[in-house]
């Protein structure tokens, strides 16, 4: 019989994009699969249990075995730096990692203050321009920093620009493009391999497919 395997998943637009590529590739996910509050959803048929998580704890889940696979963000993936195998990009969720802040603002001479919920990325981002720069940790509305005189400027994710647009807020530098990315526990890999690959296969025809179409449709 098929072995079960545990996948942690991402909440919001990561999971319903993943959720869409998994049926694509041949999962049978029932339709009350997408609407469901429970955090642990068993999907018996497929032998599939889901563990539905914040996105910056997937890694965390994968790494420590209770979950086997997991679907994570790049930009997760740099500020965490979880001991996990990272497989496969699923080229969903397209978005990036920006420097942000008002225009024209004159920011401090001797360590501007950025805030971001990516510390280490930032901080990493940082160092390589050769500049020294004080980090806010924030959870969330990073947008909001600049504007209450926090911070000089932001890191965040840009997906569409209008959350900057709509706080006054203008793009400065962009650092990484990012997209959803396949994470495996390296010790379920070895366990079982075969069930991992198979999904692994599965998830790299439908992205393979896709990007072929996206090609052909741009010639």
């Amino acid at each position: 019989m098929k072995e079960w395997l545990t996948v942690a998943m991402p909440k919001g637009r990561i999971f319903h994009e993943a959720v869409d590529l998994l049926r694509k590739a041949g999962y049978d996910l029932p339709p009350e699969f997408d609407d469901s509050r429970k955090l642990i959803l068993n999907i018996e048929n497929e032998r599939l249990r889901f563990i539905l998580a914040k996105p910056m704890d997937v890694p965390t889940y994968v790494e420590h075995g209770v979950a086997d696979v997991g679907i994570a963000g790049k930009d997760v993936m740099l500020e965490e730096e979880r001991d996990v195998y990272e497989v496969l990009d699923l080229k969903i969720s397209g978005c990036y990692l920006a420097v942000a802040g008002l225009p024209e603002q004159t920011i401090q001479d001797v360590a501007p203050k950025v805030a971001t919920k990516y510390p280490n990325v930032a901080s990493k981002y940082f160092r390589e321009q050769g500049e020294q720069v004080e980090i806010i940790k924030l959870n969330g509305s990073i947008e909001l920093a600049p504007l209450i005189g926090l911070a000089d400027r932001i890191v965040d994710i840009v997906s569409t620009g209008r959350t900057l647009k709509e706080n006054g807020l203008v793009e400065l530098e962009h650092i990484i493009g990012i997209t959803s990315r396949f994470i495996v526990n390296p010790a379920s890999y070895r366990l079982k391999d075969k069930v991992i690959d198979d999904m692994v296969e599965r998830l790299s025809e439908v992205v393979e497919g896709e990007s072929n179409d996206e090609n052909n449709s741009a010639e």
